[in-house]
């Protein structure tokens, strides 16, 4: 006589997940039996209901109808997921108890991945766009500017002591007040970027950003006070000499947010908006030439990690590769 039971299951593995869940529900003052009749009457998961396709192919609106824009668009998209990743782990770094140097390793080396690919992700943006499409279409998105992104600001904050993002002339003197987070945001170097060279006025695409960010990157600045990632390294550091492997992981990291992926976005800039005699405007009238180019920022997150020949030198050979490897292009 045949079994009406269904092949591979087993009662007791059963009962026992039943027996846990009661006790998960009961916790919580809820019935068990409630739940299991939603579950009888649910429906299965679908891929694009988890992962809201329809929804996110949905969210590419742009201003023209000129061809390369919903490229322009989406790169932007994507670049502003690998930022929400970074910043899922360094919220988990600044959050935890206690974290141990192979926990921290494998977090670093996780945003290090992040970085890269978006470095390596900006050939769509240097290369993937008709030049003439892309200076017709830009016009429309004035004063909106990838100066905007909050999150790239949230991930320097996550990574190093606040004093370091100062403008590199204010450092030293808020060096002694690192507690003053709202008196040293006034100084943050990116400010300088937005700023009108004639006038010495603030653009309209920076008064903007502060209207909606400054409130809560001064707020994650307190929080993560003490618990940035150079703050934890230094910690572990203490206590140990065996930390070669994060060290160079943390290298890496300097490197990856202050000096490759400014520069790719540079380089980026440099094709599509240097033309002779005069450079063209960015959309948000940043100062994208002094902007960039970490060599005028000196930005590093683990000064400690670098010799001085090294900060002295950061981001300088490979703008100057670059800027004549671009030229060359263009005789």
């Amino acid at each position: 006589m045949e079994s009406n039971k269904p092949p591979g299951v087993n009662k007791e593995e059963i009962q026992k997940r039943i027996e846990l869940l009661a006790e998960k529900y009961q916790a919580s003052g809820q019935e068990l039996i409630d739940y299991l009749d939603g579950l009888l009457h649910a429906d299965y998961l679908t891929y694009w209901d988890y992962v809201h396709v329809d929804t996110l192919l949905s969210l590419q609106t742009p201003r023209t109808s000129i061809p390369d824009e919903p490229i322009f668009i989406m790169y932007h998209q994507i670049t502003e997921l690998y930022f929400k990743l970074s910043l899922h782990e360094l919220e988990q770094i600044a959050s935890a108890e206690q974290l141990e140097a192979d926990a921290l390793l494998e977090k670093v080396q996780r945003i290090n991945r992040y970085f890269g690919a978006l470095t390596h992700s900006f050939g769509v943006m240097e290369k993937g766009m008709d030049r003439k499409q892309f200076l017709d279409f830009r016009m429309s998105l004035i004063p909106a500017s990838g100066f905007q992104s909050a999150q790239y600001r949230m991930i320097e904050i996550h990574a190093t002591d606040f004093v370091r993002l100062l403008h590199k002339d204010q450092r030293e003197k808020w060096a002694h007040a690192e507690e003053d987070i709202p008196a040293m945001f006034e100084h943050i170097y990116w400010k300088e970027g937005a700023i009108v060279a004639k006038t010495k006025e603030k653009t309209l695409t920076l008064r903007q950003f502060e209207k909606k960010y400054s409130d809560e990157l001064i707020r994650l600045g307190q929080r993560v006070q003490g618990r940035t990632l150079r703050s934890i390294y230094r910690k572990l550091a203490e206590g140990s000499t065996e930390l070669d492997e994060l060290k160079n992981a943390l290298r890496t990291l300097d490197l990856q947010v202050n000096v490759n992926w400014p520069l790719q976005h540079y380089k980026t800039a440099v094709a599509y908006l240097a033309a002779r005699p005069n450079d063209i405007r960015s959309t948000g009238g940043t100062n994208w030439q002094q902007y960039l180019p970490p060599r005028f920022q000196k930005r590093i997150f683990f000064p400690e990690l670098w010799t001085e020949k090294e900060q002295e030198e950061w981001g300088k050979s490979w703008v100057e590769d670059t800027l004549s490897e671009l030229r060359g292009q263009q005789q």
